[in-house]
């Protein structure tokens, strides 16, 4: 029984251009429990490697959380076994607004302790006990009613190049890091202001309108979709889009255009900019705003330390990299001291 995979990021890249068929990028979550997550994981492995599914998904006791791309020819197969599984029935699917067939290139099923990692440790906290979902419009309608608290619910370098107009921001590397600060900061509105969350596809906000309704908040609402559904809706409902600049997304393309705004700025000129890249040299592969005349100037790579090595022959690379384990910057995205301009 086949239970990985057996190409490898560069074999099944010649092997998509080759077919030169439509991938479709989607995303889905679902909070549910989840009584044994392995057996689950083997299912969807078999059952999608099959069908050519590529992505990451992880899966745990309270649900799963799903990045993937299928042929668009095998969509409505796929859509098939989603709702011949009783909790993924007509579950919600986020089809990303600009695709790009190479955004996964690997099957990855993981079984997690949790699909969203929040160090809570909490057996009375209940996941599925959510808060209000709204679509676009109610959603535009509660930002601008001055007893809202607008909170985006995702890390510094997601909000540092998009973002609803009059969010909340907090400056934080992971979820579990803004629930604490949140609460705190919000703490004496418990009572009377209508809390108002989102995220990039609700997976992260769903999780944290749970918690704050844990925490003793009343009025606590989350952006049905997230970002991904809002951008969606006020699309075909001809909505005003009050998002400013791209949506982060964790796969290949780093991030989709919401709006013509530029919101950020490149971490090395500082001058107006909002694409996300990796530093070339494979030993940091830090995560930062670079524009096209720094990655010219600096051959991709985020130092003079790293466009030094990123010189090297390849050996000589790989010579200086054995032994030593990946720099943390790699988890540290777009936070390091040789980024001049990062906010």
């Amino acid at each position: 029984m086949q239970l990985y995979n057996t190409l490898s990021a560069k074999e099944r890249e010649k092997l998509i251009e080759e077919a030169g068929k439509d991938r479709l990028t989607i995303s889905f979550y679902k909070y549910a429990h989840l009584g044994n997550p392995k057996i689950f994981r083997n299912h969807l492995f078999i059952h999608w490697d099959e069908l050519e599914v590529l992505g990451r998904i992880y899966v745990a006791h309270e649900g799963i959380n799903a990045q993937l791309s299928v042929p668009a020819d095998n969509f409505e197969l796929f859509k098939k076994h989603l709702d011949s599984i009783t909790f993924l029935e007509n579950v919600r699917l986020n089809i990303a607004i600009e695709q790009d067939n190479k955004s996964f290139l690997k099957l990855k099923v993981k079984v997690r302790e949790k699909i969203v990692a929040d160090g809570l440790n909490d057996k009375t906290f209940d996941v599925t006990n959510k808060g209000i979902h709204v679509g676009a419009k109610k959603f535009n309608e509660l930002i601008e009613d001055p007893e809202t608290v607008l909170v985006d619910m995702r890390n510094h370098y997601e909000s540092e190049i998009g973002h609803f107009k009059n969010a909340v921001t907090p400056d934080v590397d992971t979820f579990r890091d803004s629930l604490d600060i949140i609460e705190k900061d919000l703490a004496e509105h418990k009572e009377d202001k209508k809390l108002v969350m989102y995220c990039t596809g609700g997976i992260r906000c769903e999780k944290a309108s749970a918690y704050y309704k844990h925490k003793g908040f009343k009025k606590v609402y989350q952006l049905e979709g997230g970002i991904i559904e809002y951008t969606r809706q006020v699309k075909n409902q001809d909505l005003e889009n009050k998002f400013l600049g791209k949506n982060f997304v964790f796969d290949h393309r780093r991030g989709e255009r919401i709006s013509e705004d530029v919101i950020a700025n490149c971490h090395q000129c500082g001058k107006p900019c909002d694409t996300h890249v990796n530093c070339a040299n494979e030993a940091c592969h830090l995560l930062f705003i670079q524009c096209k005349e720094c990655a010219e100037a600096m051959q991709e790579c985020c130092s003079l330390d790293c466009k030094e090595t990123h010189s090297l022959p390849y050996e000589e690379q790989k010579v200086l990299r054995k032994g030593k384990k990946a720099s943390n910057k790699i988890f540290k995205k777009g936070r390091s001291e040789v980024l001049k301009y990062k906010k």
